[in-house]
């Protein structure tokens, strides 16, 4: 009596392992905890979304009907309120200025805060523990605290009423040096040791090696940077004097009467600042998500 096996199904490929199906209960489940984790997320991009939605479109609204009629959709939309905003206010010399502004102190933040975080990771000495330990303890202060000695400093190196004055007391963040030390502290320390022993000099190995893997945190700092250098309201408000040196945050202001306020024009000058913020995380995010951190690593 001759028996046969049961014959094993055959790989496309030799040497492949066939995948297993995966258990529809098991499938089934993950869908039903996934569920409301969603919706959650849903309802608070709702809650958190409500408000700016509502901004927007009450830009459209006519000064009269701003409060008349608490709607969401304006009855009778209208773009009065961002040429009266235009027109009122000197908003390309705004523009120009906080582009300035943000795009040399967003590269200088960022290739700072990459050499100090390299440092604080890569070197073992007592003084950079100290001194990082420095670096996070300002973030423990608050910033108005820290307004009057800055105002000091700036004053007396010559940059009050100037835009170098806004630039470079921002240059050092506690937040970018943080989050680059947190990244080079994850890259082995092999890999900087194979580079020595081939011969490479410090300054090529951080050029060459250290930098281009750590691009997506550049891209997630230059985001953030070039959020708080356009948002900052208090410290341009307290360096400039002179109109053509506004940036656009106390342009805003300007538009606020001292009788009365037009929130029409207001809100469409609001708005208006908004766009370049939206364009630059719009252009950059995908980098940032699609950007493998650990390109180039092998343990």
């Amino acid at each position: 009596m001759t028996t046969t096996d049961t014959p094993r199904p055959v790989d496309a490929e030799p040497g492949r392992a066939v995948p297993k199906k995966r258990p529809r209960s098991a499938a089934s489940g993950g869908l039903r905890r996934a569920v409301p984790a969603t919706t959650l997320l849903w309802v608070l991009a709702a809650v958190y979304g409500f408000p700016v939605l509502w901004f927007v479109l009450s830009s459209f609204k006519p000064a009269g009907d701003l409060f008349s009629s608490l709607t969401l959709f304006p009855d009778d939309p209208t773009l009065s309120g961002y040429k009266a905003a235009w027109g009122s206010a000197n908003f390309s010399q705004y523009f120009i200025n906080t582009t300035i502004v943000c795009v040399i102190a967003t590269i200088l933040t960022v290739g700072v805060s990459c050499c100090t975080g390299y440092a604080l990771a890569k070197y073992d000495n007592k003084w950079l523990k100290a001194f990082f330990i420095c670096i996070l303890a300002t973030t423990m202060l608050p910033g108005e605290v820290m307004l009057a000695p800055q105002f000091l400093v700036v004053r007396d190196l010559g940059l009050y009423n100037s835009l170098a004055g806004i630039i470079f007391p921002a240059l050092l963040t506690a937040t970018g040096c943080f989050m680059f030390r947190q990244f080079f502290l994850t890259v082995p320390d092999e890999l900087v040791e194979a580079a020595r022993i081939d011969g490479a000099r410090e300054l090529s190995i951080f050029l060459r090696i250290m930098v281009p893997i750590s691009r997506p945190i550049m891209l997630t700092l230059a985001i953030l940077s070039f959020q708080w250098r356009w948002n900052d309201y208090i410290w341009p408000l307290l360096m400039l004097n002179d109109p053509n040196k506004f940036t656009v945050q106390i342009g805003i202001q300007s538009l606020v009467g001292a009788q009365n306020i037009n929130w029409s024009v207001v809100l469409g000058g609001s708005v208006i600042t908004m766009i370049p913020l939206i364009v630059v995380f719009l252009v950059f995010q995908r980098y940032v998500m699609n950007a493998d951190i650990n390109a180039g690593l092998k343990d």
